[in-house]
């Protein structure tokens, strides 16, 4: 029986990843935030070394973008430090390591989707961090599997304190007020039970080394916006705006749209179209 443990394990990807995994019989340890910090080296090797997993999957991250300007150090501990650790007793163990990273190691200036060849040019703390995650994955082991994914959404996020997009648009709607969203900004928000699918799928293939897991379509967040609506029966007031209008203080990509050709090269299918990943999203909402 293959051993998996998780880190993170109750957000909203590991959540869908621990289902994937036990489903397929594995011997899954759920690692959530609150149970190991991963910035404490020894924590990490208490948690791993008597389990001896076949392997470790880190979806824990520090995603908090506009925050990470005030604290980067907070930021590059858990987002590139902590995985360190991580790969350091994956080497120990000889344990594969799954890591995932962010489209926000680029700077948006591309008119097309980014490959795993392109350059990454982070602008701001928190992709940096994330960069730099993949460099010590990379650096500590020879078989690490990085996969980079975009603004993931799943039900797990009903669960966490943050949530995802689509529960601060539903929240939005909730209160009456005029929404206003970007629609300068393009992304592909990643489904988290496809991408966890997508993800043994990958491991099914032995891969290792870099992969792109977008959501297969180039959308703007606006865009986004409107199919939620539409999928839950909606008709707030929506309204677009733009980065000028919008600032944070972080600076985020215009376009960081990820080509899961690569991924699909490799025989693995092809992540469901964003119409029906809302649809999926919202049922289990229901449920």
């Amino acid at each position: 029986m293959r051993k998996v443990a998780i880190f993170g394990a109750s957000g909203q990807l590991g959540t869908e990843l621990s289902r994937v995994f036990s489903q397929r019989g594995a011997e899954v340890l759920r690692l959530p935030r609150t149970s190991v910090d991963i910035t404490d080296a020894a924590q990490v090797e208490r948690a791993l070394v008597p389990f001896d997993p076949d392997l470790v999957i880190n979806s824990a991250a520090y995603n908090m973008v506009d925050v990470a300007e005030k604290e980067p150090q907070a930021a590059y501990a858990v987002n590139a430090l902590a995985v360190r650790n991580i790969a350091l007793v994956c080497r120990q163990l000889d344990a594969q390591m799954v890591h995932y990273s962010t489209d926000y190691v680029f700077d948006g200036t591309a008119d097309r989707p980014y490959t795993e060849d392109d350059k990454p040019h982070p602008l701001g703390a928190y992709g940096v961090s994330k960069l730099a995650g993949e460099f010590y994955a990379q650096a500590y082991l020879d078989n690490a599997l990085v996969i980079r994914t975009s603004g993931v959404f799943g039900p797990g996020g009903l669960a966490t304190a943050r949530g995802n997009f689509i529960e601060t648009m539903l929240r939005l709607a909730g209160g009456g007020q005029t929404i206003r969203v970007v629609q300068d900004h393009i992304a592909s928000p990643a489904y988290a039970p496809a991408l966890a699918e997508r993800t043994a799928q990958l491991l099914d293939r032995r891969a290792s080394g870099l992969f792109h897991i977008g959501g297969g379509v180039a959308i703007t967040w606006f865009d986004f916006a409107r199919l939620i609506f539409e999928g839950a029966g909606l008709k707030p007031e929506l309204r677009p705006t733009t980065e000028r209008e919008y600032r944070t203080p972080a600076r985020r990509p215009r376009y960081s749209v990820l080509s899961n050709s690569k991924m699909e090269g490799a025989g693995v299918e092809p992540m469901p179209r964003i119409e029906d990943a809302i649809r999926d999203y919202l049922t289990a909402r229901a449920k």
